[in-house]
């Protein structure tokens, strides 16, 4: 049963870490949401961290040597998120831009700030970079900066051949996340964040693809598995009938439900009696919820009022 804390958790993040050794493992307990169950495998997260990886490292040198300052393209962690946590993560405003990688479906998205795109294309027309105003593109900036888009799209291109061969194209520049509809909210989308510096200038630039669009291509780079050498599942139901044998749970017990007109409702008053239509052979049902467990019947235990259990066959006016 998910505690309140892995049932809000927004993403399960899968950055590489060191790997914890057996006693730390067993005494670290991560997140997990289960309504929104990982789909990547730790092979997964390491063949997207090499893409991403070469994608930066190649980043770097192009803007480096292009706009002849030092800049620097790192990857942050790998995370995956649903489109909605997505973008309500990201600043507003900043430039967004949707991204087709056919043949593969779905929209993917780049974002960066505007302040540091200001400052390549201020270095492009041979500026010193400084601070930039915080204001939509004109045609002349918005130009230039396609160009440089096109180059990032090309070195994407080449990043993701060990694990696609797609055409990225990028399309209209957005300034509002919430305005670029490039999924539904709910859909899992695969996140990765980098830290880009453009000479002074720094920023959370990141890319979103869609999960359904790169899963069936990530499963096809897993090696087959030898039936002879595969162990058999570890059977962790004792485990976890145990751990569900010390959880509380909250029960209730419950009479026959009664129909009352709602001007009788309305009418109560301190002291009015409700007849309950509920014959004292009857069972009650014992419930926890919302489901029926077994039956009772009412009962005392010294000063205290009790139910004993009677049975677990079906209370009479539910089976009606």
């Amino acid at each position: 049963m998910p505690s309140p804390t892995s049932a809000e958790s927004s993403s399960v993040r899968l950055a590489p870490a060191a790997a914890p050794t057996a006693s730390e493992a067993a005494a670290v307990a991560l997140p997990y949401d289960f309504r929104r169950p990982t789909k990547l495998s730790r092979d997964h997260a390491r063949a997207l961290q090499v893409v991403f990886d070469t994608f930066a490292s190649r980043l770097t040198t192009l803007l480096t040597s292009g706009l002849r300052q030092v800049c620097r393209a790192q990857v942050g962690e790998i995370s995956q998120q649903t489109y909605d946590e997505y973008i309500h993560g990201l600043p507003n405003p900043t430039i967004i831009l949707p991204m087709t990688l056919a043949p593969l479906p779905g929209t993917a998205t780049l974002q960066l700030t505007v302040p540091v795109a200001m400052t390549a294309i201020d270095h492009i027309l041979g500026g010193p970079g400084d601070v930039q105003p915080m204001r939509p593109l004109t045609d002349i900036e918005a130009t230039l900066f396609r160009g440089l888009l096109d180059q990032f799209m090309s070195m994407l291109r080449d990043a993701l051949v060990s694990i696609a061969v797609v055409e990225p194209q990028v399309g209209a520049i957005e300034y509002t996340p919430q305005f670029l509809q490039a999924a539904p909210a709910t859909d899992p989308m695969i996140v990765c964040d980098f830290e880009l510096t453009i000479g002074s200038q720094s920023c959370r630039m990141t890319i979103s693809i869609p999960l359904a669009s790169l899963l069936p291509s990530l499963e096809a780079l897993r090696p087959p598995v030898d039936p002879a050498t595969r162990r058999p599942p570890a059977d962790n139901s004792r485990r976890m009938l145990g751990a569900l044998r010390g959880a509380p749970i909250e029960v209730s017990v419950r009479f026959r439900p009664l129909l009352v007109e709602s001007s009788r409702l309305m009418t109560l008053a301190p002291g009015d009696v409700i007849v309950l239509d509920h014959p004292v052979s009857a069972p009650l049902s014992v419930e926890t919820g919302g489901q029926r467990v077994v039956s009772a019947v009412a009962g005392r235990t010294g000063n205290k009022l009790a139910a004993l259990v009677v049975g677990d066959r079906p209370v009479p006016w539910e089976a009606s």
